[in-house]
């Protein structure tokens, strides 16, 4: 008579990278950045937090593989580091609509994610999957009249404000219990009221962040078209 196995004695699954950073994005809606821990994602895996060390040396780590899964999400390629012959966007029409397409895309992935931009902040893709989008989009740029140094400078400067808006936006819309609640812009004008244009600024500067974002980047193309001379 054959002996059973204990079900305990079965080998599981073995962790990769990417299970690792798709369950740590998942976890990141549920309790944000500051939640994100180790232990919290080996918790949701089933494991023992040293497994993960396997793979991630700390959390600055797992936040660059996390950058990197989203940007292949963002682009269509999220199988591109085992797809063979992956082809990046063929960036087409006026380099100006070209690079605001380029930020609302990213400002949209970023929104998808709690802290989505705090997570990019500082993070280094892995390996070289952002290659082929870079030097299609830094050709198309260079083919339009710039130099190489004005498209990585174009490039950098749009994508520092998209960041840097989208941090902000994140950070007033947070929905944490310990977030600070929303900034109330008829009590802000009425706390303002001796100072009217600053009070009257609060709807500008606090509400409509689809129209304060696009205006910002179209202010943003429009000294870069000024400042290089590229039309």
């Amino acid at each position: 008579m054959a002996e059973k196995k204990n079900p305990k004695d079965a080998k599981k699954p073995r962790l990769d990278k990417a299970q690792v950073a798709d369950t740590a994005l998942d976890l990141l809606n549920d309790v944000g950045l500051e939640g994100l821990t180790l232990r919290a994602i080996a918790k949701e895996l089933n494991v023992q937090a040293p497994a993960l060390y396997w793979h991630f040396k700390n959390k600055q780590a797992l936040l660059d593989e996390m950058a990197t899964v989203m940007f292949r999400r963002m682009v269509g390629a999220e199988e591109a580091h085992t797809t063979v012959g992956y082809e990046p966007h063929r960036p087409h029409g006026p380099w100006q609509e070209w690079l605001m397409l380029g930020n609302r895309q990213l400002r949209a992935t970023l929104l998808r994610y709690r802290d989505g931009a705090k997570v990019f902040s500082g993070s280094r893709f892995t390996g070289t999957d952002h290659g082929p989008e870079m030097e299609a989009n830094l050709r198309f740029f260079t083919e339009a009249g710039f130099t190489a140094d004005q498209a990585a400078w174009a490039s950098s400067t749009t994508y520092m404000y998209t960041l840097g808006f989208v941090t902000e936006e994140q950070g007033m819309q947070q929905q944490a219990p310990d977030a600070p609640r929303p900034v109330d812009v008829a009590e802000r004008a009425e706390l303002l009221a001796d100072y009217p244009l600053a009070a009257a600024a609060g709807e500008r500067l606090f509400a409509g962040y689809d129209e304060r974002f696009e205006e910002g980047l179209r202010l943003i193309v429009a000294g870069i078209e000024a400042r290089y001379g590229v039309r």
